[in-house]
């Protein structure tokens, strides 16, 4: 069963966002907490947060699994461009300079592993 979260209106650019998000794609929560708590990045403690609402989304569905067992993993993380405030700046000779401030939308997807898959390998080197 999969949980999603969204994150709306970051005041970031994407570009700086989609660096944070392509370190954790694909890894187990628990890593994905870690590398997120120690990364230098701006936007490393709101995708925390959002993986974190993703984690309590997750649970609400799922009120009788424990998140230990489940073996959950970060299925999909999508960072897209959002509204651009245009300002401008004065510049020489009576010009100006367009400022651009861009903003993302962050939506992040965890999914568990199903443990199955594993056992049933592992049998199957075996009978082999």
């Amino acid at each position: 069963m999969e949980a999603v979260a969204k994150l709306n209106n970051v005041p970031s650019s994407p570009r700086k966002m989609r660096l944070v998000a392509n370190l954790i794609r694909g890894k187990s929560v628990t890593r994905a907490l870690g590398l997120l708590k120690f990364e230098a990045n701006a936007g490393a403690p709101k995708l925390e947060k959002l993986l974190l609402s993703a984690l309590s989304n997750w649970q609400a569905a799922n009120a009788d699994a424990r998140i230990e067992d489940a073996n959950l993993f970060i299925k999909e993380i999508k960072v897209d461009e959002g509204k651009m405030l245009k300002r401008l700046r004065p510049a020489p000779q009576g010009r100006g300079h367009r400022i651009r401030k861009r903003s993302n939308h962050v939506t992040l997807v965890i999914d568990s592993k199903p443990v199955v898959e594993a056992v049933e390998s592992s049998e199957s080197n075996k009978a082999k």
